[in-house]
């Protein structure tokens, strides 16, 4: 299949995730995740109408940021702290904050470049070693030190990245655990906590994270097939 009959089939399985739960289809955004792909191949997703493109690496974006039509990049993956100043002003959202460290150095850069950063806070909630995020238990706490100490920062939602599992419902207690911690965190009265976007769900698992009430979801594989490493 085509890239674009790849984004049309996994439109119509969003879509039928949750018109199937009651929702509007139209209210999930899907980012399509390029790690790895050239410039060739996102030119063919965006003509097939994505409207957002997701990095895991910094020097991809870099790498790719001019030489694609117009879209949106989302920086989707571990962030360090010395590479914020390459991406502060060509990401339109950093989903992977999981420290103050981090919080303050987007801050720091932001405020250099004179605008105001869009971020979702990464929570961790099976609390895997191998990946990064804030515990589910940690979150809120973090949301308070950034909205106390981050003037540029606009903090937009949560991102999650459930444990894999060959059955997507084996994982459904995490985006259900993390769509609470959204819900609870949404009603903090901050003009700087706009809570738009929660951020779960991916190939294998977008359709269970939609049930559990994900708006964002990060569809790499499915889309473009799988990853070449050696590219």
């Amino acid at each position: 299949m085509t890239i674009k009959e790849n984004i049309e089939k996994v439109k119509g399985e969003i879509a039928a995730a949750a018109r199937g739960c009651g929702r509007d289809p139209e209210e999930i955004l899907l980012v399509a995740v390029s790690k790895t792909r050239t410039p060739e191949e996102i030119d063919e997703a965006i003509d097939a109408g994505i409207e957002d493109i997701g990095e895991n690496k910094v020097q991809e974006i870099l790498d790719k940021y001019d030489h694609v039509k117009p879209v949106r990049f989302h920086m989707i993956g571990h962030l360090q702290t010395n590479k914020v100043k390459y991406i502060i002003d060509k990401a339109a959202l950093i989903h992977s904050v999981d420290s103050l460290k981090l919080a303050l150095e987007i801050q720091k850069q932001a405020e250099k470049h004179g605008r105001t950063a869009e971020v979702l806070v990464q929570v961790n909630a099976a609390e895997e070693e191998s990946k990064f995020g804030v515990t589910a238990g940690d979150a809120e706490g973090l949301i308070k030190s950034i909205l106390e100490s981050c003037e540029n920062i606009r903090l937009r939602g949560l991102m999650h990245i459930a444990p894999f599992a060959e059955d997507p419902e084996d994982v459904r207690i995490y985006f259900r655990q993390v769509k609470e911690l959204y819900d609870r965190c949404a009603r903090t009265d901050h003009p700087r906590l706009e809570f738009t976007w929660l951020s779960m769900g991916m190939s294998h698992d977008f359709r269970v994270a939609i049930e559990e009430g994900a708006n964002l979801v990060r569809v790499g594989t499915a889309i473009f097939g799988e990853r070449n490493y050696q590219k």
